[in-house]
């Protein structure tokens, strides 16, 4: 059990610090916003990593896996999701990041709310991750266990390795926070930004259930 343990958090890291839509959405809002937006946008990542995970802890998920209808139904909200952030990146990306604007973007004055359902969002709307879940998880699930409560533990510590990943992501933004504030910085960070969730939103669309 340990063993299959160890191996588990050595594949979970590496597919954690591989770039993703997930990724770019932190280091953005982080640079844009400030770390505690970043920080709020990363909860909410794991948040619906968590709800995936608990659902393919319970067989739940595994109907994306068996269900065309059903996959395609939650892939395509989250393609229209993924494309709508990066449209709107695209054709108003922001000249200068001042404490107003940050606000407005982010939500400061909630608490970050904004930031956060931003990263829920796109991370529940990806029916991949839930696929993802179904399929990897059992692959380190030793015989004799219970079944569900392992495959929570798994996802539990999926979720922490992700978490601390991201805030040390958030951490790295802090010193280039004069850097990144730069007017031509700004724009090209949300256009290229922009250009990352269309092309996971496009990938997205192609992905299949197998």
């Amino acid at each position: 059990m340990i063993q299959l343990l160890i191996l588990f958090i050595v594949a979970a890291g590496l597919l954690t610090i591989t770039p993703g839509v997930d990724t770019a959405l932190v280091l953005r809002t982080s640079t844009a916003c400030g770390p505690r937006n970043g920080a709020a946008a990363s909860l909410g990542i794991c948040l619906g990593l968590l709800l995936w995970g608990t659902g393919a802890a319970f067989g739940l998920t595994a109907v994306l896996a068996a269900s065309a209808t059903a996959f395609t139904v939650v892939k395509w909200m989250g393609v229209a999701y993924l494309v709508y952030l990066g449209v709107k990146l695209l054709i108003k990306p922001r000249a200068t990041v001042t404490p107003q604007a940050a606000s407005q973007e982010s939500g400061i004055g909630q608490k970050g709310v904004p930031s956060f359902c931003r990263g829920f969002l796109s991370n529940v709307l990806n029916p991949k991750v839930g696929v993802f879940y179904v399929t990897f998880l059992p692959q380190f699930i030793p015989p004799g266990v219970n079944v569900a409560g392992f495959s929570l533990l798994l996802a539990g510590i999926h979720v922490l390795i992700t978490l601390l990943w991201f805030w040390v992501l958030i951490a790295l933004t802090v010193p280039l926070g004069r850097f990144l504030a730069r007017p031509l910085v700004v724009r090209s960070l949300d256009r290229m930004t922009g250009c990352v969730f269309i092309g996971f939103g496009l990938r997205l669309a192609a992905a299949k259930r197998t």
